[in-house]
């Protein structure tokens, strides 16, 4: 599986971005897709993720604040995120998984969202 993902930028903080992740080759219909991040010195985290039933978990940090999305047709997941602040500055992953083994997953290439004024 191939997730290309795109979106990131330099956005101030209050401000909104849109992080969408296309996938293409040996997906499963029923994939778990999310989106994870890693900021400096830090170990990568969960943001979000999205069963193919539209299923969601949120990280604590989101604070209602992201909201996660996919078309299954298409096999894209997006992540919009609302209310940036300086701390969501990290480089954002698109992750797929099989839902029936959490042990076969696959990582895009991230993007960069720089919240900063």
């Amino acid at each position: 599986v191939q997730l290309q993902a795109s979106g990131g930028g330099l956005v101030q903080p209050g401000g909104s971005l849109r992080l969408s992740c296309a996938a293409s080759g040996d997906i499963f219909s029923n994939d778990v897709m999310g989106w994870y991040r890693q900021s400096s010195g830090k170990q990568r985290e969960r943001v979000a993720t999205i069963t193919s039933g539209g299923t969601t978990t949120y990280a604590n940090f989101v604070n209602d604040r992201f909201t996660i999305s996919r078309n299954n047709a298409k096999n894209t997941v997006s992540l919009q995120m609302e209310s940036l602040q300086p701390e969501d500055t990290a480089v954002y992953y698109c992750h797929s998984r099989r839902f029936a083994d959490a042990t076969v997953r696959f990582w895009g290439q991230g993007t960069l969202v720089t919240v900063s004024s």
